[in-house]
């Protein structure tokens, strides 16, 4: 996988356009200058918290003695759960959240950035190549200031496709989610057989 791949990845499984309706739902009695100050702090805290997982993954793996396969395949699960919610919405949101308690770290930063997807994802990146982490690094740079921008201007695009158009992406990057989480379940467990005494 090359630094493009990754970074598309990275967005898919953050999904700002599926959190676009979370963030005007939580900075709707936020002042407009503000908002931009809470996304902001918001992909900060998760872009920390995702770096975290990238430089510290593999000795919180070791330390918990999980192999790469068990978190493919754990992550893939995550991932596929994920995408039917994206591509069958719930009233309550993605992450079961209604998003209307306000936010600092919860439901943003995590889980809605930073989410379990996104950090099996960085983990599985990082163990699979560990000689490439700052190619992974600049995939995760290059996917967050995406889901930034995209989260800074969330109203305004809203706006500009309306809220049917915002369900139609959101429910498009569920089928290319879907296949992803596809793609790890199945490489998991082809190496997961592989490795078994014969």
């Amino acid at each position: 996988m090359d630094i493009i791949s990754a970074t598309i990845l990275l967005v898919l499984v953050m999904d700002p356009f599926g959190n676009m309706p979370l963030v005007i739902s939580v900075l709707k009695n936020v002042e407009a200058p503000m908002r931009t100050r809470v996304v902001l702090r918001e992909c900060a805290i998760a872009y920390a918290v995702l770096l975290a997982f990238m430089f510290g993954g593999d000795k919180f793996m070791h330390l918990l003695r999980l192999s790469d396969n068990a978190l493919a395949i754990a992550g893939g699960l995550i991932l596929f759960l994920i995408a039917l919610r994206m591509v069958f919405p719930h009233a309550e949101g993605i992450f079961g959240d209604s998003g209307d308690t306000g936010t600092f770290i919860v439901p943003l930063a995590i889980p809605a950035i930073a989410g379990p997807s996104a950090l099996a994802t960085v983990l599985l990146l990082v163990s699979r190549e560990p000689q490439r982490v700052f190619d992974w690094v600049a995939a995760l740079s290059l996917a967050m200031l995406v889901s930034t921008v995209v989260m800074i201007s969330a109203q305004r695009i809203s706006g500009w496709i309306g809220r049917r158009g915002v369900i139609a992406i959101e429910r498009l990057m569920g089928l290319v989610l879907t296949a992803i989480a596809v793609e790890m379940l199945l490489a998991g467990a082809a190496s997961f057989v592989a490795q078994l005494p014969r």
